[in-house]
Formats: C-alpha cells, sequence, structure tokens
C-alpha cells in the first residue's frame, strides 16, 4: 500500500485541473508554489515518506555522523560497526538536536552538544550524566528512535513516517534501467552546492521536459537533440526518459568529447542515450555513458531549494592523479546556471496574483508525470503511478 494523504490546502478545481488527462490538464494551482501552507503540508505529507538523504560515500569511516534536514524530518545518519543507521536528530533527554543540519561529525559515540547524553553508535544510550543512581531510570528505555533506511545502489532513503509503502515498491521498473550503471562502484569526485530562490517542484519540473532546451542551452543542444528520447512508464513512484547523444559526441559535454571512460558493460542504447530519472520527490540521477551525476534537492521554504550536484566516475579513472572531471563538471556547472536562472524567474512570475495554470505543450509530457503525481497527493490518493 502506498500512503494515503489528507487534501493539501489547495483549491479542488485546480487540482483536478492538473490531474486531467495529458493535453487537456493545465499546471498545478499557483499556491502550490507560494504559498507557505502547501510548503507545509508537503514537508508533512510528501517528504515524511522516502526521501534521498546523501549517498553512503558520505558516511564512509566507522563513526562519521552527519544531520540532514530539521524539524520534524531531521534525521541524523550514522556509521556504525556493521551498517549505516539513520535515526530522528533529537536527543532523547530535552529534544537538542544532536547535529546540526548538514553538520558532520565522526566519533565512537553520538553526543548530545546540550547536557553530554551519550548514545552508542547503534543509537542505545550509552551514558545519561548524573542518572546512574536515580531508582527506575532504565537506559534501555532511552535509545534513539531509529528510521527506516535503504541503501539502494549507494544512495541512502529514509522514511521518517515508518508507513509508506515498501521501499521495492517506490522504485519499482527502475532496477533493470539503474543497475547497468552500477553507481555504488562509481566515485564521487566532485559537487557543487547551489542554493536557489525557487520553490522546490519548478525545479523537478524544469529538469523533466527538454522544451526549453533550444531557447536557453545552446552548449547542450548541440551534443543532444531537443526533440530526442522518450519518457518512460514506471509502475512505481519515480519517473523519468532518456535523449539521444548527438552523432559524433561521446557524451554531454561542451565539445561531445569525454575525458573519462564507458562504463563497462553497458548496451548500445546506453552508450547513446543520457538517461534523466526523477526519483521522487528529491533526488534527480542523470546516467551518462560515462559518468553518473545527482541533483539532490532539500526544500528550504515555499521559495527557496538547496541542490547539490555531484558527479560519479568509474573507479579506474576517478582514482588516477591526473584525472580531470571538468569536462563534464563544467559542462552541466553551465547548464544548471542556465536552468536555475529560468527557475528563479519562474518562482518570480508566480508570485504575481495574476498568474494562472498554464496548458501543458506535446513535449512536456514528462512534466505532467511529475506535475499530475504530485497533485493525485493533494487530493488526498497516493503520490503512485
Amino acid at each position: 500500500m502506498f500512503k494515503q494523504y489528507p487534501p493539501a490546502p489547495l483549491p479542488a478545481d485546480g487540482v483536478a485541473a492538473a490531474m486531467a488527462p495529458f493535453g487537456q490538464s493545465r499546471m498545478l494551482p499557483r499556491e502550490a508554489y507560494v504559498d507557505p501552507a502547501v510548503f507545509e503540508w508537503e514537508m508533512a505529507h510528501i517528504f515524511n515518506g522516502w526521501r534521498c538523504v546523501g549517498h553512503a560515500s558520505d558516511l564512509g569511516a566507522i563513526g562519521a555522523q552527519k544531520a540532514v534536514g530539521s524539524g520534524a524530518n531531521g534525521v541524523l545518519l550514522v556509521r556504525g560497526e556493521d551498517t549505516i543507521r539513520a535515526f530522528a536528530n533529537t536527543c532523547r533527554h530535552r529534544g537538542h538536536e544532536l547535529l546540526a543540519c548538514n553538520e558532520t561529525t565522526r566519533g565512537r559515540s553520538i553526543v548530545c552538544p546540550y547536557h553530554s547524553w551519550s548514545y552508542k553508535l547503534d543509537g542505545s544510550l550509552r551514558n545519561a550524566p548524573h542518572f546512574r543512581h536515580i531508582e527506575g531510570f532504565d537506559p534501555g528505555e532511552f535509545g534513539l528512535s531509529q528510521l527506516r533506511l535503504v541503501n539502494w545502489h549507494g544512495w541512502l532513503f529514509v522514511d521518517p513516517s515508518g508507513e509508506d509503502a515498501e521501499f521495492a515498491e517506490h522504485v519499482a521498473g527502475l532496477e533493470e534501467i539503474v543497475s547497468p550503471y552500477r553507481p555504488e562502484d562509481l566515485v564521487v569526485v566532485d559537487r557543487h552546492s547551489y542554493e536557489l530562490a525557487t520553490n522546490w517542484k519548478v525545479i523537478a519540473e524544469n529538469y523533466q521536459e527538454c522544451y526549453h532546451c533550444s531557447t536557453i542551452h545552446p552548449e547542450l543542444s548541440r551534443v543532444s537533440p531537443p526533440e530526442s528520447g522518450e519518457n518512460l512508464d514506471l509502475a512505481g513512484t519515480w519517473m523519468g526518459g532518456w535523449m539521444s547523444i548527438a552523432d559524433g559526441a561521446e557524451t554531454m559535454s561542451l565539445t561531445g568529447a569525454s575525458g573519462g571512460v564507458a562504463i563497462k558493460g553497458l548496451s548500445e542504447h546506453e552508450l547513446r542515450t543520457v538517461m534523466y530519472i526523477v526519483g521522487y520527490p528529491n533526488l534527480l540521477v542523470s546516467l551518462h555513458p560515462d559518468y553518473v551525476m545527482t541533483h539532490l534537492m532539500t526544500p528550504l521554504a515555499v521559495d527557496r531549494t538547496h541542490v547539490e550536484c555531484a558527479w560519479a566516475f568509474p573507479r579506474e579513472v576517478a582514482t588516477k592523479p591526473d584525472f580531470d572531471p571538468s569536462y563534464a563538471v563544467d559542462f552541466w556547472d553551465l547548464t544548471n546556471r542556465q536552468d536555475w536562472a529560468a527557475c528563479e524567474s519562474v518562482q518570480r512570475g508566480l508570485a504575481s496574483p495574476h498568474a494562472r495554470p498554464g496548458p501543458l505543450a506535446p513535449d512536456e509530457d514528462g512534466v505532467y508525470q511529475f506535475v499530475s503525481r504530485v497533485a493525485r497527493a493533494y487530493s488526498g490518493g497516493a503520490a503512485r503511478g
């Protein structure tokens, strides 16, 4: 079963219009992008289910700890002796955050900075100062609250609610698409962080179409025909599609040339295409012949989103001292910034009280997949395809 949600604080007719058949539908109501009440609803009902919180390589050593998000959805990731675990980022004494959002540390214990309560790496209470001789105090009752976590191809997913569907249902149809690229074996060699003045959905919608590519992405359009490719029909919550690499080009770079090596075992089709996947709700995965790029979105406010972009390459080139990933990094940093300018302009435009939901072009069927999925969640239905 997929999670069911109470309806979002949005006009029902506007939500219904976004779920109409493709070709007749409209974009989401304006309030979905600018109303803080809708944003709070999303944090409580969409981002409280399965969402990506980072990469396993972020916690490479035993004792590594990282805080992701804050408030109701705050998560503490910890590399223990045997595996990575996720805990609610709240001390069992007075509720103080164990680490501040995006803070990292490493140690043999998890230590609250407020009153020094400490926990073992498995979340059990190690020490509560001055409680040792208090009658009736049972340390076993005060371990950290552990959350459901799945390491899928190196990406870490957490379900803070504990009530979402089984993870296999969440990613239904994706295993055969992602596994040939073996992203868990690739090495992340560069990361860029961006903070955008736009709603998280605007970024995902932009990612789902190339209708805009010939207008704002001349470099991309030279190495990947904007009209190429098709979208997938997946059984689970994720969505996406592929685009072709132009004749004479090897990969997505400013020249079309690759400075790395092809990922071993890819099919001829995979070597000539790029697969773009929306890991609903907050992970964007781009599978290239020679590298894998991700955009991890962390919504900060209704009109503000943090995005971390990471590039991972086959180990045989990534570990060479003279390997230069800039052929991919520079290309996508340029493309990202072109997209970010457009997304921020969309957000400013949607702030106008005169903004109305527009129709979708024939090339925007990927946007329809995303928008209609969000609309189903808004209406109180499961966010499932």
